[in-house]
């Protein structure tokens, strides 16, 4: 479904991508693991064209796209079958939760506004929050919020989502109500690429894990695998560090 190779990022004189592969199957949850400025959020934002890449082809759906030469046109295209969610929400302040949801769906894909909120109460019902529809973002928990943003994600029925460290700005009482909506997105095969550091979704929920570091792929294969015995000494030495997990030597 997705298959980057070659992806290549420099910001300045600093590279933080370099030479990525990356290849993701329909119904995969794939999660990206690594310490701070190992590369995997701008990893997320050049698939997803929030970066320009210098370098790399992506295949997405069987079509082939040069990054670091993409159209407008064929940016549009693309984002037409992908959502993303980000870390801070990127809510509208003045808008209800519902008006937060169809906006897009109004404005970027001219769905006449009945048929949006239709779609709109139905995303918001998926992700718990029928009882919250004409709250404004100031009235609602920073899990609340994620989920209106997951509930947006959603509303454009997208082939595949990417999650940049969705929990990351909340309190561990508040994680849960998000994991679990990303925990029955996954039953029911939504494709999923997160970046995240919940090593326990990472091992019991994605099928795939990456691991990176320093902008290269250190390692990457079945979450199963991965956490139980990894090939790569830094690896074990991320997952002892980080998730508390000993691997078998």
């Amino acid at each position: 479904m997705l298959e980057i190779k070659g992806i290549r990022k420099s910001f300045g004189g600093l590279e933080v991508l370099k030479g990525v592969d990356l290849k993701v199957e329909k119904g995969d949850v794939v999660a990206i693991l690594g310490p701070s400025g190992s590369g995997k959020t701008t990893l997320l934002r050049c698939v997803n064209f929030l970066e320009t890449a210098n370098d790399g082809v992506m295949t997405f759906d069987g079509e082939e796209f040069h990054l670091g030469h993409v159209s407008k046109k064929e940016i549009a295209r693309l984002r037409k079958k992908t959502a993303f969610v980000f870390q801070s929400y990127n809510l509208f302040l003045n808008k209800t939760a519902l008006q937060n949801v169809t906006e897009g769906l109004i404005v970027a894909r001219k769905v006449p506004k009945a048929q949006a909120e239709e779609i709109g109460k139905r995303c918001l019902d998926k992700v718990g929050l029928s009882d919250r529809y004409d709250y404004y973002p100031s009235q609602l928990s920073g899990g609340q919020q994620q989920r209106v943003a997951i509930a947006r994600a959603l509303a454009s029925d997208p082939e595949i989502i990417y999650f940049d460290e969705p929990t990351s700005a909340l309190d561990p009482e508040l994680t849960g109500e998000v994991l679990s909506v990303m925990r029955q997105l996954a039953k029911e095969g939504m494709t999923m690429l997160v970046v995240t550091h919940e090593m326990g979704f990472a091992r019991n929920v994605s099928n795939k894990v990456v691991f990176m570091e320093d902008g290269v792929v250190v390692e990457a294969g079945p979450s199963k695998k991965l956490f139980e015995a990894p090939r790569e000494e830094r690896t074990r030495a991320f997952l002892r560090m980080v998730g508390g997990i000993t691997p078998a030597e």
